[in-house]
C-alpha cells in the first residue's frame, strides 16, 4: 500500500501510524516536521514536572525505541521510508536536546531554531544518513546527529556568552 499523503483514518488504523506520525502532527499540511518538534515540547515540560533524570533516560529510551519501530511500520505502509508525515523522528531528538538545554524557556527557543535549521538543511553526515539508512533505525538517526549538533551549537553559545 502507498498512500502519498495520509490520512485520519490511516492515522488511527494501527498504534504504529499514530505514534510515527506524533498524535496527528504529522498529518499536518504545512511544516509537518517543525510542527512534530513542537509536540516534543508539552511532553518535556511534562517530564521536568513529574520525573527526574532516569525517569528522563527512561523515557528518551523508550520514545526512540517505540519511534524506531513505529517509523518503520509507517514508512513501509506509506511506501517511503523517511515520509515527511513521520514525525516522531523529531519528537525523539528533540526530547534530547530539551533533556540537555533545561527548562529555561528562552534556551528551548532557540535550541528548536537551531535544531529545525539542522534538521532541514541536514549537513553532513546526516544527508547521508538520510539517504543510506532506509528504515526505522536511519529515520531516527539522522535527527539524532541534527540534536547532537545543536547541542554542539548552544554549548559554544553558552560559552561565548559566559
Amino acid at each position: 500500500m502507498s498512500i502519498a499523503t495520509p490520512t485520519l483514518p490511516f492515522l488511527v488504523g494501527h498504534p504504529a501510524h499514530f505514534i510515527a506520525l506524533g498524535g496527528g502532527a504529522g498529518l499536518s499540511p504545512l511544516m509537518p516536521g517543525t510542527v512534530g518538534t513542537m509536540v516534543a515540547l508539552p511532553i518535556a515540560w511534562l517530564l521536568f514536572a513529574h520525573v527526574g533524570t532516569v525517569g528522563w533516560l527512561i523515557a528518551l529510551a523508550l520514545v526512540t525505541i517505540i519511534g524506531a519501530w513505529s517509523a518503520s511500520i509507517t514508512g513501509r505502509n506509506l511506501g517511503a521510508a523517511d515520509h515527511g508525515a513521520i514525525v516522531i523522528d523529531e519528537i525523539a531528538a528533540f526530547l534530547l536536546v530539551v533533556f540537555l538545554v533545561g527548562t529555561d524557556p528562552l534556551r528551548q527557543a532557540i535550541a528548536f531554531v537551531v535544531f529545525r535549521f539542522f534538521d532541514i538543511v541536514k549537513p553532513p553526515p546526516i544527508r547521508q544518513v538520510d539517504a543510506a539508512w532506509k528504515n526505522g533505525a536511519g529515520v531516527m538517526a539522522d535527527d539524532f546527529i541534527a540534536a547532537f549538533y545543536t547541542l554542539i551549537v548552544m554549548a559554544i553559545g553558552q560559552r561565548l556568552l559566559a
